[in-house]
């Protein structure tokens, strides 16, 4: 398995002869924070996953439908609130030339709490406390967690209320990971949070066994990895992946 970071929150991970996409967008269009990762092109018999968490333009873009221009054995894995931005005359625009009823087959919307089996690979999805879903991906023996915007976001500003339901609904979804041996983890630590910036990431390492985890959603604030590592046990340090830069492969295993 070699997992490469694009930008953001999208990694594609190389699994065997497959290819796992997460949350890939163009990285221009979300305000003033512009990144420059690419996806490259894989062979065109390429076995790929395209999986989006949710609708949010810094987690999708409808331009991950013309890969499949190329890809012949493409899947397309998104969170069911998608389904309303790819109606018929949207992809008709995007894919003039394509057969769209063909398409649509290929693109599967998930709720979440839901299952979806996919020749041999198995998709969960969790409930985001933002919008959408996470996903929980098993081939083989091996499982891969992408949080989506799942995450234990606290505001300041927030009413009390708002705050309790982001802290009771992560940790419940977090809960459904304890049994699971995850072997790479893409989990949000996302500076904006300035002091309770480490909540969801914190959470997730004290109740869930991963080999790796992988922070996202750091608006190229890099060093915060660095500064996070340094505040954890030399044991738990030892699983948080670090990120420099886009289009960096962070893990081979």
């Amino acid at each position: 398995m070699k997992v490469t970071y694009i930008h953001h929150s999208a990694f594609y991970v190389e699994w065997n002869k497959k290819v796992l996409v997460f949350d890939y967008y163009d990285g221009k269009s979300s305000g003033d924070c512009i990144y420059y990762g690419e996806m490259p092109e894989f062979p065109e018999d390429t076995e790929m996953y395209v999986f989006s968490s949710h609708g949010h333009r810094d987690h999708f873009d409808m331009e991950v439908l013309k890969w499949s221009c190329r890809y012949a054995n493409i899947h397309y894995i998104f969170a069911k609130e998608i389904k309303k931005k790819l109606g018929n005359s949207a992809l008709q625009r995007l894919l003039p030339n394509s057969d769209i009823a063909k398409l649509k087959e290929n693109i599967h919307y998930m709720k979440p709490q839901e299952t979806l089996v996919l020749g041999d690979i198995k998709v969960e999805t969790l409930e985001s406390t933002d919008s959408g879903v996470a996903f929980v991906v098993t081939y083989g023996e091996q499982t891969i967690y992408h949080a989506g915007d799942l995450n234990w976001w606290h505001w300041e500003g927030e009413t009390e209320e708002d705050n309790q339901y982001q802290e009771h609904t992560y940790k419940e979804q977090v809960n459904c990971l304890k049994d699971k041996h995850i072997q790479v983890a893409f989990v949000v630590l996302d500076p904006r949070q300035s002091k309770d910036m480490t909540l969801g990431m914190d959470y997730f390492l004290e109740q869930v066994k991963a080999d790796y985890v992988i922070p996202m959603h750091m608006w190229k604030q890099y060093e915060c990895i660095r500064q996070y590592k340094d505040t954890l046990p030399e044991e738990k340090a030892a699983h948080v992946i670090e990120i420099s830069h886009e289009n960096q492969e962070c893990l081979q295993i």
